[in-house]
């Protein structure tokens, strides 16, 4: 299986492709994650990561409890990811969590946007000192995801400026017009 980011980079490729222009007439960031999270759900499977589903303001983990993570000041914070690429807890971890994905038109305020890219740090985080559960289940709070994606969408420039985050650090950048 290929690495997940390059995964992603496929499946916003096919998705520029086909439905890129919509992105010109200012739809909003929920539409364009709805239709992303299908070509997603197509590349994941077409590459071998079956088993995992790609799921837009998906905010459950186990038992039905609302997802939360631990932020840079300590604090537990309830989540709604814009997309996730995850098995919804049916495999133990770290194999459960693959991608993360928030995005933000680039008309939007810098605090929203900074939050995006915190959460993302955060849910790409290992567990507390790199330690998983003794007993194979998941930890209390999310985290573990392989790859997150901040997607900044500037309509004026015909772009998305991409970040790419593992293990709680920004890894990558990229520009990808439309």
């Amino acid at each position: 299986m290929r690495r997940v980011d390059l995964v992603f980079e496929d499946a916003l490729t096919s998705f520029l492709a086909e439905e890129g222009a919509s992105l010109l007439t200012n739809v909003s960031e929920r539409n364009t994650c709805g239709r992303l999270a299908i070509y997603l759900q197509r590349h994941l499977e077409a590459d071998g990561f079956i088993g995992y589903y790609a799921d837009v303001e998906y905010n459950r983990k186990q038992q039905g409890l609302v997802k939360t993570i631990v932020n840079n000041n300590l604090e537990i914070v309830q989540i709604t990811p814009d997309l996730i690429a995850h098995t919804r807890g049916e495999r133990p971890p770290p194999h459960d969590n693959l991608i993360a994905v928030e995005a933000k038109k680039s008309a939007r305020p810098d605090h929203e946007k900074d939050a995006d890219r915190a959460r993302l740090q955060a849910m790409t985080r290992t567990p507390f000192n790199g330690v998983w559960p003794w007993d194979g289940s998941h930890p209390e709070h999310v985290c573990g995801y392989a790859v997150g994606v901040y997607v900044e969408i500037d309509i004026d420039r015909h772009e998305l400026r991409l970040e790419f985050y593992k293990k709680g650090r920004l890894r990558k950048q990229k520009v990808k017009k439309f």
